[in-house]
């Protein structure tokens, strides 16, 4: 009997409409937790070796930070002009081959 794996999957993590504080607690706390991530990979990897090539992590803190950066200026513009967002926010999951 052959059984079959399902490959990749979609979560929806965001979706709907929101004022501009309520998009900016999902968003900003979304980012947070992959900067957190990538702070624990590092540590991780440092604690085997205090040489450890740590760019990766440190580049995507370096990203995410400034994500986090762009995002409040757009939402102050948002918030400004008393608008709604919409966020629809997919999680792709696929095995690599």
């Amino acid at each position: 009997m052959e059984t079959m794996i399902k490959t990749d999957q979609k979560i929806q993590l965001v979706d709907g409409s929101f004022t501009a504080s309520e998009a900016s607690d999902v968003i900003l706390a979304l980012l947070d937790e992959k900067i957190n991530f990538h702070k624990l990979q590092r540590i991780s990897w440092c604690e085997g070796s205090s040489e450890a090539d740590t760019n990766y992590p440190d580049g995507r803190i370096q990203e995410l930070e400034n994500e986090k950066r762009i995002t409040k200026e757009f939402i102050k513009s948002v918030r400004n002009e008393g608008k709604r967002l919409r966020i629809d926010g997919v999680l792709k999951i696929s095995l690599e081959e």
